[in-house]
């Protein structure tokens, strides 16, 4: 097990007992004690997780959450003294994928990283299929290699973002609902509301202008094909 874990936490306790219990794990650990700091590491060698606090110094963990979340999908576990319901719910709606209340077991800590580095693993395998190319009007998917092309221009696209424009390209004109697309996306354990569903259809008409992804008020989207 050598992925590489960033732990992002102003308390030098928290520090050195969160980079143990990793370290005792086989993870390769980088620590900081603020955003700043992990920002410049995600630009020079990018981590496979990040472990979060929220309180911190300058930059919030809120702030650099929705940072890393413009840009990518890599996991985020977030740990916080706030133990508020509105708060859990908005470090998962900017991005977090498990939220975790101080204080707290580090070996829960080590149980919650397993479970979401196996999550977003067997959400890869469910996503392998022996069909390379799957198309939907202008929009062209080269599922092998994990790209996207609309109007003949490849795009950058998150994870997520892929993951649901191919299952919509996969089913095209089938309306999914909002909860559907939160498991079969987000997992099973996701805890959040459907409002990421929304954030993420919206991020991907900007990217995509006149894409024909179609609300169905009241339930969910769908992506329209030729044969509607």
């Amino acid at each position: 097990m050598n992925h590489h874990i960033g732990v992002v936490e102003d308390d030098a306790n928290i520090q050195s007992i969160v980079s143990a219990y990793l370290k005792k794990e086989g993870f390769h650990v980088t620590v900081m004690e603020s955003a700043e700091k992990a920002w410049e590491l995600w630009e020079t060698q990018p981590p496979d997780m990040w472990i979060l606090d929220i309180m911190l110094p300058g930059m919030d963990g809120y702030e650099f959450c929705k940072k890393i979340r413009q840009e990518s999908d890599v996991p985020i576990i977030i740990i916080s003294a706030k133990d508020d319901e509105v708060d859990k719910i908005l470090g998962l709606e900017l991005g977090g994928d498990d939220y975790l209340t101080k204080p707290f077991s580090p070996r829960e800590l080590m149980a919650r990283v397993k479970r979401v580095f196996k999550r977003t693993s067997q959400s890869a395998q469910d996503n392998h299929t022996p069909h390379d190319r799957i198309k939907a009007g202008n929009l062209l998917i080269h599922e092998n290699d994990r790209r996207i092309f609309w109007n003949g221009h490849e795009q950058d696209m998150t994870t997520k973002e892929f993951d649901i424009l191919l299952l919509l390209a996969r089913n095209k004109n089938r309306a999914f609902s909002r909860e559907e697309l939160l498991i079969k996306i987000w997992g099973e354990d996701y805890f959040g509301s459907d409002r990421a569903v929304d954030d993420l259809v919206k991020r991907l008409r900007k990217k995509l202008p006149e894409i024909p992804l179609e609300t169905v008020w009241g339930y969910g989207y769908r992506l329209r094909g030729e044969e509607a």
